[in-house]
């Protein structure tokens, strides 16, 4: 065992043995309330460390406000009235029940709600106000009592249920997590990539140092005479459109009747740690298109990007109209930034002192590790991404289940250095990708409002990482002119899981309105509400791009572009950890 990894150990325990730190809550939120509201409030210190302060009026009111809630508090205590809460994270009647239990959770919650309050009251910039609003709900969701073997009765329970084997394989997970450097969300060991998830059959036609083309074998008789050409993010790997059969989209667009081709990033060594944005534009999507067109012997095919890979692929595609070049029957854009305005949660991760620091250690050369992007993307949903594992794998020793999804999202990629410190500088810090030719990319001047054909853009209502009104932002920049060439469609949950809701399953719902109206929130108004998944709407704008029906090939590539392995390849094989 590393030292490292026996001093982790041992603060573990040394923590689980401790006595519960909410014991005393009574005694001390009666005698004294300066942990939330005194001078010597760590919070109200880190507040003042950051430059932002509180209304002393308003701080008076909230304290007043705590005082009579502490107090009701401690008068049902009195008369053993059980407090109630709704809380997800304490739904088991072992919380509810057990009145120790039941008032930790009640001042836990109340401590929690209040020093949301005292965020909100902060008078500071809202970049400010909304690290600050990060750094505090990071702070609330680690002290949740359900964190801690000490205070959480569920695991408790299954403590002596076991008589101590929970414990056991709770700590043996957790020596295992460590040595990977991740929480465990999947068994792992029940997937493999080529075996059970990425799965299509098709073939790698061609490949450069940045990326593999993936050519998929047809499923129907006759296909659209225009192919289609997939560009998925970079970070993580691409199978995330091709995860199994039944939520697999690239296999629904071969059933539509679709020449499916992919792009298969390389996960960066070292060996490519001087890999820019620009090679990302020439040597990846551009290429892309460019093997694409010869194979199929077509001008033009329908372009799709997903999350980044949107964003790169529009990129090429003003580069190229910039060159008199317009490849695109069709763009398809799922959960993409063009406009950065409002980048939601991540931008507490984004300003001028974080950006320079990325320069200088990577700027000129190095890896962007995909544990780090990955640990980034973590920390905006930690309930559900962090916590909950902590939880279950940790305090109760449960092995976690088989889900594809979550097994793809750790298994993470790299990013160039150069490539990452253009991408966060030029886009998420000084939000210059929306305006006409301020950047030069690939030696073109890049005007996204040049790209010169229909457009379907797609976002999340609760995404977190691509807020839906960000998504919506596109339709403005792309056919300014021609906004009927435009078609924006919202889905139902998240970043990820909204996007790969197949039709077959007929779940969750999504919402449409042909007028698109310049305030999102008015077209979201007068949208209408649908069931099920939004996929169909995308099939029937890419019929409609997709030209007349000709004979599948019978084969994949063409002459100069012949097999090169089967599907999934090499590329995607390659782990970051």
């Amino acid at each position: 065992m590393s030292e490292n990894t026996q001093a982790m150990y041992t603060n573990w325990m040394q923590q689980l043995l401790q006595h519960n730190p909410w014991n005393e809550w009574m005694q001390k939120q009666s005698a004294n309330t300066s942990n939330l509201f005194g001078a010597d409030s760590s919070i109200l210190g880190m507040l003042k460390e950051l430059g932002a302060e509180i209304d002393p009026q308003v701080l008076g009111r909230l304290q007043s406000e705590y005082l009579v809630e502490l107090g009701q508090l401690w008068q049902d205590f009195l008369t053993s009235k059980l407090p109630e809460f709704s809380d997800r994270r304490f739904a088991s009647n072992d919380w509810h029940q057990q009145a120790t239990h039941a008032y930790n959770v009640a001042i836990y919650l109340l401590n929690a709600r209040f020093l949301g309050l005292l965020t909100e009251a902060v008078q500071t910039t809202e970049k400010k106000k909304q690290k600050i609003r990060f750094a505090v709900q990071q702070i609330i969701d680690a002290a949740s009592p359900a964190n801690f073997l000490a205070t959480n009765p569920e695991a408790q329970a299954k403590l002596i249920e076991t008589k101590g084997e929970s414990l056991m394989q709770g700590i043996t997970q957790m020596l295992e997590d460590l040595k990977k450097g991740r929480i465990s969300l999947t068994d792992e060991a029940a997937f493999q990539v080529g075996k059970n998830v990425a799965t299509t059959e098709g073939s790698v036609v061609f490949e450069n140092r940045l990326f593999q083309l993936i050519q998929y074998k047809p499923l129907t008789k006759t296909v659209h005479q225009r192919p289609l050409l997939m560009v998925p993010p970079c970070i993580n790997k691409y199978y995330i459109l091709d995860l199994q059969p039944e939520n697999s989209l690239v296999r629904y667009a071969l059933e539509q009747g679709h020449t499916v081709f992919l792009v298969s990033w390389v996960n960066p060594d070292l060996s490519l740690a001087d890999l820019t944005w620009d090679d990302y534009i020439e040597l990846g999507a551009i290429q892309a298109i460019e093997v694409v067109q010869r194979i199929t012997k077509q001008d033009k095919l329908n372009v799709f990007g997903f999350c980044v890979g949107g964003t790169i692929v529009s990129t090429a595609l003003a580069v190229l109209a910039n060159r008199g070049n317009h490849p695109a029957s069709s763009l398809t854009l799922l959960t993409t930034l063009l406009d950065f305005s409002n980048t939601g949660v991540l931008d507490v991760f984004v300003d001028e002192l974080q950006v320079s620091m990325r320069e200088q250690t990577l700027g000129h050369g190095g890896l962007m590790p995909g544990r780090d992007l990955a640990s980034t993307f973590s920390s905006l949903r930690p309930n559900d991404l962090v916590w909950n594992y902590v939880q279950s794998n940790y305090l109760k020793g449960q092995k976690p289940p088989a889900f594809d999804l979550l097994y793809w999202n750790s298994d993470s990629t790299n990013l160039p250095g150069p490539m990452f410190c253009w991408y966060l500088r030029h886009t998420y810090l000084e939000n210059s990708l929306r305006v006409p030719g301020k950047l030069q990319v690939a030696g073109s001047a890049v005007d996204l409002s040049k790209i010169d054909a229909p457009v379907f853009i797609y976002g999340s209502r609760e995404d977190h990482i691509v807020p839906w009104q960000a998504a919506y932002a596109s339709c403005s920049i792309l056919n300014p002119k021609k906004s009927n060439r435009n078609r924006f469609v919202l889905g139902a949950s998240g970043h990820i899981a909204g996007v790969i809701n197949p039709a077959s399953k007929n779940k969750r719902n999504y919402w449409i309105n042909e007028k698109l109206d310049a305030n999102p929130q008015t077209w979201l108004d007068h949208a209408e509400e649908r069931p099920g998944s939004w996929w169909p709407e995308w099939a029937t704008f890419l019929a409609d791009h997709g030209g007349k029906m000709i004979k599948a090939p019978a084969k994949v590539g063409a002459v100069g572009y012949s097999e090169i392995e089967h599907a999934p390849g090499r590329y995607v094989q390659v782990r970051a950890d």
